[in-house]
């Protein structure tokens, strides 16, 4: 009799293809009807999330939090707390249709998940990442399950919840990546040093967790089910699994190696795979796996990134992303009811289950790091970013109210806790850990004050091939010596499409040249002959970083600071084409912003507009010429200094012009503070000493009364010069305010390289903008001090 409750309980009836309506005037009710009723549900759906997601964004709440109590406002708890509404709007017949489509929006969710999951970041783990992943599983599961034991023992509890309550250890032990990747990505910390780590350890973490479930599952179906049916089962999820791996992979990586690099791949192939995506979804239900994990299992065997994992996930994401995702978050809302919570010991037991849970994360993450002598800041926000709940655990809960394995209450008890913990944990972490803190220097990391015979550390960055010709030009006349080489580190940035964790990693040769070598492999290349054509002069590293452009600039000043790099070269966002076309990176601006403002040393930016030279030159130019600006200010100072370096090289020819105020020849155009001015002239004085009667440096004046006297003289600069060198900032300078309308830039160049870069300005020249380091530990001022050869040098 039970059972036929239950079953009435579960039974909708519903007319047969009453799917559209023919309208309110031939007297239908058009709610009644599957169409419209979903598209009103998928619309509100998204009206609530959305301007919860505006109010709440402010006060550091990721989406989830946003989508969940968008559905808590449309279910039992509030709107929907109108028995009449409710069943107008989210009608019982009607939402099958709405829990289908979150259910297929899950499904294809999850696979592109799996597509982004390298799974070789497991192999390249540290051990750093290792132990945090083994122990922020093994650590709450140790202390969940021992409370639970002890409230088992001392504590009367109904049948139900004791049954729950091991659901709930192996639950709140896991540390889902995908939530933690969709975390961090919010967060901007994808490709921080505590982002990568907590890829890595969810990664593991997963392993362990999805190892005791598999391990729990088999003995489970061992009891319940003849040894046939087990083997039948857990034979049929092997094979499923040896088809994917080689049967169905080689014929992907076939796909791939058609498609010549960079080339977009043929949309036959990534039709193939979606519908290969179905058919596994449909095996996965066949042989009782779940669609879910099948989709999942199928996406890990499909290589991330370009060009098919990127391929796919652009065609999916806007489509899941936007359309089918809220639904499944929403759903969760809908289905809790915070009224049905009547008993407080209920609330009590789980919740501290919960909190024991939170406890053994942070103590399974922050024992670990001390131990490798993190600090105990970075340690505590990395422990916060683990107990952040996601997506996984949206989807194990609702299983579970599926399965009849928790009532309302315990669901409604249980979605509060993800909400509350996620809500709290990310604006700790926002306020505790800053990436860019890490990139403070302790020494001065400037060409200025570096000794003479000190190793002159360079990090070039590079997008694309066009932007290797400036480059090497520049490092060719930069004067490497046997006494002062330079030690060379590229880093080719690339976009993170079709993967879910960013990369920085060191470029390893292969044992034989490939035939079809990556874009990665032929910029290194060329770099690496001239290291062979300068030996001794050049050393050459090469690295690859892919990663978003909103966090790209940390793998920019990570890597300058580890490798103590006194400049970094970052390529303009603007590329000169042919026939005096433009073309203008949004994306590169903001990461050279990012770059000026967070780099620990000095940086250069270097706009290439030769376009009628070639794409690359690895022999030294016969004559080359340059010339500093110069109009005062730590920039200009450090400008110069690198120039003077240049100046050194048998084939530069270097001008120097300084701008001054007509009529009175001692004063700058630009203003600043009185050290400013000393440590100006000083390094004046000490130029016209030593390059008095050089032949291969000259020295000329430029007196200015207006802004339109500046731009005269630098707009003749571009048929003589092959490289303009001048600093970006000039402060307290009436004269150059002048000329901030005749610039196209929002100040990342400053008003004479905007100029410089202009549409209007007509000339094939090179020009670099250089910024001398602005963030060193305790120095407030950038004019504090400076150094002279082997003295160090207080101005006062």
């Amino acid at each position: 009799m039970s059972n036929e409750k239950a079953l009435r309980a579960n039974v909708v009836c519903t007319s047969f293809n009453q799917i559209n309506s023919k309208g309110f005037y031939n007297g239908d009710d058009p709610l009644d009807y599957a169409v419209p009723s979903l598209l009103l549900q998928l619309s509100l759906i998204s009206i609530f999330t959305r301007i919860l997601q505006s109010l709440l964004k402010p006060l550091g709440q990721p989406l989830i939090v946003s989508q969940i109590l968008g559905g808590v406002i449309l279910g039992p708890s509030v709107i929907g707390k109108n028995g009449e509404l409710s069943s107008k709007v989210f009608p019982t017949k009607g939402r099958s249709v709405l829990d289908t489509l979150s259910v297929f929006g899950f499904m294809l969710f999850i696979f592109q998940i799996g597509v982004k999951i390298d799974l070789s970041i497991v192999l390249k783990s540290s051990k750093k990442a290792l132990a945090v992943g083994i122990l922020v599983f093994f650590v709450p599961f140790g202390l969940a399950s021992f409370t639970v034991f002890l409230l088992e023992k001392f504590v009367s509890l109904d049948p139900e919840l004791i049954t729950l309550l091991s659901r709930v250890v192996i639950l709140q032990s896991m540390t889902a990546y995908p939530g933690i990747a969709c975390f961090l990505d919010e967060l901007k910390i994808l490709n921080s040093e505590m982002g990568r780590l907590a890829s890595s350890s969810s990664i593991i973490c997963d392993i362990c967790h999805w190892t005791i479930l598999s391990l729990k599952y088999a003995l489970g179906l061992a009891k319940a089910k003849s040894a046939r049916v087990t083997l039948g089962s857990l034979g049929s999820i092997g094979l499923y699994i040896i088809v994917i791996a080689f049967g169905i992979r080689p014929a992907i990586m076939w796909a791939i190696r058609q498609t010549p690099e960079g080339k977009p791949i043929k949309n036959v192939y990534v039709l193939i795979v979606l519908v290969l995506l179905l058919w596994c979804g449909i095996t996965g239900e066949v042989i009782a796996l779940s669609s879910i994990v099948a989709c999942f299992l199928f996406g890990l065997f499909v290589p991330d990134g370009p060009p098919l994992g990127a391929a796919i996930v652009e065609r999916l994401d806007c489509f899941v992303s936007v359309l089918l995702m809220p639904p499944f978050f929403t759903i969760c809302g809908l289905q809790m009811n915070v009224f049905s919570i009547v008993r407080l010991k209920n609330l009590g037991v789980l919740q501290l289950v919960v909190l024991v849970a939170f406890i053994g994360k942070t103590v399974g993450t922050i024992l670990p790091l001390l131990l490798w002598r993190v600090p105990l800041r970075d340690a505590f926000s990395l422990a916060l970013i683990m107990n952040s709940k996601g997506i996984m655990e949206l989807a194990f809960l609702n299983d579970f109210k599926k399965n009849k394995d928790m009532s309302e209450e315990n669901y409604t008890i249980m979605l509060i806790s993800v909400v509350v913990i996620t809500g709290v944990v990310s604006p700790l972490v926002k306020v505790l850990y800053d990436p860019s803190s890490k990139y403070i220097a302790y020494k001065r990391r400037t060409i200025m004050h570096s000794r003479e015979n000190d190793e002159f550390r360079i990090l070039a960055c590079i997008h694309s091939q066009e932007n290797v010709r400036a480059v090497i030009s520049l490092l060719q006349v930069s004067n490497p010596t046997k006494e002062s080489c330079i030690n060379l580190v590229v880093l080719h940035l690339t976009k993170l499409t079709g993967r879910a964790s960013s990369v920085l990693i060191a470029h390893q040769k292969r044992d034989r040249p490939s035939t079809n070598p990556t874009q990665s492999e032929r910029i290194f290349t060329i770099f690496e002959k001239l290291e062979q054509q300068n030996s001794d002069l050049i050393m050459v590293h090469c690295y690859k970083g892919v990663s978003p452009y909103a966090t790209m600039h940390n793998d920019v000043c990570s890597l300058a600071l580890e490798k103590r790099t006194t400049l970094i070269i970052v390529p303009c966002h603007k590329h000169w084409m042919c026939e005096k076309r433009i073309e203008t990176s949004y994306a590169y601006r903001h990461l050279n912003k990012n770059v000026l403002e967070k780099s620990p040393c000095s940086v250069g930016i270097l706009i290439d507009r030769g376009t009628k030279k070639s794409r690359y030159a690895i022999t030294v130019p016969s004559l080359y010429r340059v010339v500093v600006i110069f109009f005062g200010g730590a920039d200009d100072r450090e400008a110069l200094s690198y120039a003077e370096r240049m100046s050194k090289h048998p084939s530069v020819k270097m001008t120097f012009i300084r701008f001054t105020r007509s009529g009175n020849a001692s004063k700058n155009v630009v203003g600043g503070s009185e050290r400013s001015k000393v440590l100006d002239s000083q390094i004046l004085n000490e130029f016209n000493l030593q390059y008095l009667h050089s032949e291969q440096v000259s020295y000329q004046e430029a007196e200015v009364k207006r802004g339109v006297d500046v731009l005269e003289v630098i707009k003749s600069l571009g048929r003589f010069y092959d490289l303009v060198v001048v600093g970006k900032r000039h402060v307290d300078s009436p004269i150059l305010l002048q000329l901030t309308k005749r610039t196209d830039e929002d100040g990342e160049l400053g008003i004479v390289g905007g100029i410089l870069v202009a549409s209007d300005f007509e000339s094939e020249t090179s020009v670099l903008v250089v910024q001398q380091q602005t963030r060193l530990w305790g120095l407030h001022d950038p004019e504090e001090y400076t150094f002279e050869k082997d003295k160090l040098i207080i101005v006062v």
